[in-house]
């Protein structure tokens, strides 16, 4: 069953690479521009990760980023001075993540490796230790995000840091898809993987409370768990690259927006370390 259901994993990813159409160019013809067009969108609309990643920390040390997709973030890791091992299941974002580190100039930096996170033990050497592991909005996409966490235990040295981004419960995306997809008997998260991408229809989607992810994290210590991000913009403008508010959103003060992104946002941020 979860052979079957990894399989369907990189199936979607790499049907639609998340992010990649997050450029108004064409990657053949412009990776230079595609890439820069495609890392600004990204952060103009989750302008909370770079402070979450802290890109700039991480200067002449090693990170492991565990589905890092197209890359946007492993760039801006290797931008700031990091020497980064990223995987990922789908080729076809690794392949669009290769191209664009080489037209940044930062493919030195970086080692690509296609593989399944739940077996991340026999992609890594061994004895390979890194200064951070970063994985963002991932783990709540694969079969057993505790077996990764296991693995991840063996990739740390007592000084290195966990930073996580796990998909949150309570927030108006979980209600919107009970409203539209959830039937009797149904489970919650079932619902919320009809909604929860770009593209419909992904194969596995979980979402998390702070104890539910906390109990995930046994045997990390957390240092900080937060909550944010709730995206305000009206979709069929979004798709056209037009940022255009839902309304409700545009009459409602920026203070009170992000009172409500701090309590009932998507992204559940979680930074930690090994337990003692």
């Amino acid at each position: 069953m979860s052979a079957s259901i990894i399989a369907d994993i990189q199936k979607y990813w790499d049907s639609r690479p998340c992010n990649s159409r997050h450029s108004l160019v064409d990657i053949n013809r412009q990776p230079f521009a595609y890439s820069w067009q495609v890392a600004a969108r990204k952060y103009h609309v989750e302008p909370h990760i770079p402070g979450f990643a802290e890109f700039e920390r991480w200067r002449g040390r090693t990170v492991l980023e565990l589905g890092c997709g197209i890359g946007t973030d492993t760039l801006a890791f290797a931008a700031h001075g990091a020497g980064v091992v990223a995987v990922d299941i789908s080729e076809r974002s690794l392949e669009i993540a290769r191209r664009r580190a080489v037209a940044l100039g930062l493919g030195h930096r970086i080692r690509f490796i296609q593989g399944d996170i739940e077996e991340l033990g026999a992609l890594l050497v061994p004895a390979a230790k890194f200064d951070l592991i970063y994985s963002f909005g991932v783990l709540h996409h694969t079969p057993h995000p505790e077996r990764v966490l296991r693995q991840v235990k063996h990739c740390m040295l007592p000084s290195s840091t966990l930073k996580v981004m796990l998909y949150h419960r309570y927030t108006p995306k979980v209600l919107s898809a009970l409203v539209h997809y959830w039937r009797p008997g149904m489970a919650v998260d079932d619902a919320v993987a009809k909604m929860s991408e770009a593209q419909a229809g992904c194969p596995l989607t979980r979402t998390y409370t702070r104890a539910s992810a906390a109990e995930l994290l046994h045997d990390f210590e957390i240092l900080d768990m937060r909550i944010d991000h709730i995206f305000p913009y009206r979709i069929e403008d979004y798709v056209q690259h037009r940022y255009v508010l839902n309304w409700w959103w545009h009459w409602t003060p920026r203070k009170m927006f992000r009172f409500l992104e701090r309590r009932f946002g998507w992204h559940l941020l979680i930074t930690a370390r090994l337990a003692c």
